[in-house]
């Protein structure tokens, strides 16, 4: 099972992990915990968008960008709360 998923050198302790090929290229499909103290940093992370992403487990090493992002809570600015993030990344052609 893969645990950890690095995007920009940014190690990410991950719940659940999905990998497929999509018209040749590597699809991931993750989720992860966020909490309220982690909220800030995670989003400024995931606005960069594009990322070299590397799964240590299975060796992979891309780049890719994301697809579509989701989180179970949109306030994380209170302290305390925990929101599960996914995110789907794609494999950008080189």
């Amino acid at each position: 099972m893969v645990n950890e998923i690095i995007l920009n050198d940014n190690s990410i302790r991950i719940e659940k992990y999905k990998e497929e090929l999509e018209n040749g290229l590597h699809k991931i499909v993750i989720e992860f915990k966020v909490t309220s103290e982690d909220y800030h940093d995670t989003t400024v992370l995931l606005y960069e968008g594009s990322f070299d992403v590397k799964v240590p487990e299975t060796g992979l090493a891309v780049r890719g960008t994301i697809q579509q992002y989701s989180t179970s809570v949109t306030n994380l600015y209170e302290k305390g709360q925990v929101a599960i993030f996914t995110l789907t990344l794609l494999e950008v052609k080189n």
